[in-house]
């Protein structure tokens, strides 16, 4: 439906951190690949472009989200400490 309206080549650009909040909200947990795939086939997406904070240990879900056809960009992250202020 949506699909011939679009000409061109369509890329996405997300903020990972405004996703997953936004989609905890509603009470639900956002299955990334199958994301990608409505990307794909409802808005005919070619690159998804996901910007992620990049975090020691989170090795497995970067793969996960490369596997499943997203281009990772690493922001800067801030660690904090509880009783701190910044």
């Amino acid at each position: 439906m949506f699909k011939k309206y679009l000409k061109g080549i369509v890329y996405a650009f997300i903020d990972s951190q405004n996703l997953n909040l936004g989609v905890r909200s509603q009470g639900w947990k956002l299955d990334f690949a199958r994301f990608r795939v409505l990307l794909k086939d409802k808005f005919a997406v070619t690159k998804a472009y996901i910007f992620i904070g990049h975090v020691a240990g989170n090795e497995s879900l970067y793969a996960y989200l490369k596997a499943s056809g997203y281009i990772l960009i690493f922001k800067p992250t801030i660690e904090r400490h509880k009783g701190k202020k910044y």
